[in-house]
């Protein structure tokens, strides 16, 4: 994948889990609770576009955080 297209999907989720006024932490352990066996440092990694974001890390986030595909991949 594209760097500057992940650093700009890292982007969006981050915005989208502090409108959600949810940390690193939280976000990261209800990943886990629902199967994405992703720490607080991946996530970290993932919003400064620095890990890759695989399918179905992007549907859980989408999920807990009750947004859409278009608000996550906007780019």
């Amino acid at each position: 994948m594209n760097h500057e297209i992940e650093k700009a999907i890292g982007a969006n989720i981050r915005v989208l889990r502090e409108k959600a006024k949810m940390t690193q932490d939280e976000l990261s352990a209800k990943m886990q609770v629902n199967g994405c066996d992703v720490t607080r440092s991946a996530l970290a990694k993932i919003e400064v576009g620095q890990r890759h974001l695989y399918p179905d890390e992007i549907i859980v986030i989408k999920k807990i955080l009750k947004v859409s595909y278009d608000d996550i991949l906007n780019i």
